[in-house]
Parts: structure tokens; C-alpha cells; sequence
């Protein structure tokens, strides 16, 4: 049996992560890093561990024994309010979790980026997103997936009308995303994680990048 770590876990693919974890039946010990207590993971496998993200160096020995580590962490503009608030959930945090995680030992560490990930772009949202997956990177973890969905659907724990609208407008027009617009198409947070929980399953050293349409054919085949 194995344990895992979730950060992220009251989000929409953190949520499902959890979910996977516990129907797996391969784990037995799933810890959550949570700001807050969460309403809806009430199992004997779940330990949650409310923590302050600002300090994460005193929660190392979490870490201790921790076989897998999946980051969801992500927040919006109008959530954080200022640039630097944005990158310390979409970027300090989820870096600070891999270096525990070197640290520690973990066997692998998955993580949640996006679709246009690159330091050099000329959007934010992708700079911070490119920048976290090089840092990753330079840490030469063991076992190191990075998963770049493009917009994320499903029901949320926490309403974003932002994502709701731009969810509306977008599944219309899928069927028109062929070809180089296809990594475009929105995909299902369930997907995401379910994607993420498989590659964690088997022992793949080594980076991997996963773009929006494989996680769509490898979700669909997991979840349908």
C-alpha cells in the first residue's frame, strides 16, 4: 500500500484527485494540505492537515513516507487581486511542495500547469505557469508530470463566474476546435485527475508533459 499528499484538494481537479485516491484502493493513507476544513472528504483514509501556505517549511515531516504528491493548486486574477498574490498560489507554493518533496523522497509529483505554458509568453497567466514548470524542472525530481489542460469544467467547490462564462461560450464552439485549435478545447476536471492518478500508477522516471488533447483521450478512456 501506498500514501499520497493532495494540495489543492478543494478545487475541481483536486477534488477528483481525492476521489480517484480513495476508489484506487491503493493507498492507504491520502493526506490533504488545506487551508480550511473541508465539507466533503470524511473517509478513515483522509488525514487533513490544515496548514499555512506561507510556512510550509514546519509541515516537512508530512511529508515523511509520502509515496505520491499531486499539486492542483490555482487560483484567478479577481480571486488573488494583485499579481503577487497570483504567484505566490500559482507558483511559491506549489514549488515549495516539490522541494519537500525532493527533500523527502517522494517517488512522484504530478502537477496541474496549462495549456501555453512558456516563460516567454506575453500573457501572464502563462508566464507564471512556464516560469513554475522550469523550476520544476531544474529540481531533477525522480518522477515529474506536468498536465496542461486548457480551460477546466466541471462544478466547483467555489463559484468563478469568470471560468463559468468563458465554459458557456466555449462548449458550442468545440466541435469547430480541429486541428491546431484542438489543445483549445475545454476539458473536464475528472479527466485531469483521473489522467493524473494513472501515470502516478507506474513507474516513469524522468520528466513527462502531457498537452490538453492527450489528457482528453486518455480521461474518456478512463472515466467512460
Amino acid at each position: 500500500m501506498k500514501k499520497a499528499a493532495v494540495a489543492g484538494a478543494t478545487g475541481l481537479v483536486g477534488r477528483h484527485i481525492v476521489k480517484e485516491l480513495i476508489n484506487s484502493r491503493k493507498y492507504d493513507e491520502i493526506h490533504i494540505l488545506t487551508r480550511r476544513r473541508t465539507p466533503f472528504f470524511k473517509h478513515p483514509l483522509v488525514r487533513e492537515h490544515i496548514v499555512s501556505f506561507e510556512e510550509l517549511e514546519g509541515i516537512g515531516p508530512v511529508f515523511e513516507e509520502i509515496n505520491d504528491i499531486f499539486v492542483a493548486l490555482g487560483t484567478t486574477m479577481k480571486q488573488a487581486k494583485s499579481h503577487e498574490e497570483f504567484i505566490k498560489v500559482d507558483y511559491t507554493y506549489s514549488l515549495k511542495i516539490a522541494e519537500l518533496a525532493k527533500e523527502y523522497g517522494a517517488d512522484t509529483f504530478t502537477v496541474v500547469s496549462a495549456t501555453g505554458a512558456n516563460r516567454e509568453s506575453r500573457f501572464f497567466y502563462n508566464r507564471v505557469k512556464g516560469t513554475l514548470e522550469e523550476a520544476l524542472i531544474s529540481l531533477n525530481l525522480p518522477s515529474l508530470h506536468i498536465f496542461r489542460p486548457s480551460l477546466l469544467i466541471g462544478e466547483r467547490y467555489e463559484f468563478r463566474a469568470g471560468e463559468k462564462s468563458a465554459e458557456w461560450l466555449s462548449k458550442p464552439l468545440s466541435i469547430f476546435m480541429k486541428g491546431p485549435l484542438d489543445k483549445y478545447k475545454p476539458v473536464k476536471g475528472s479527466y485531469v485527475a483521473a489522467s493524473m492518478y494513472a501515470v502516478a500508477q507506474k513507474e516513469s522516471r524522468g520528466l513527462h508533459i502531457y498537452e490538453s488533447p492527450l489528457i482528453q483521450r486518455l480521461g474518456k478512456v478512463l472515466k467512460n
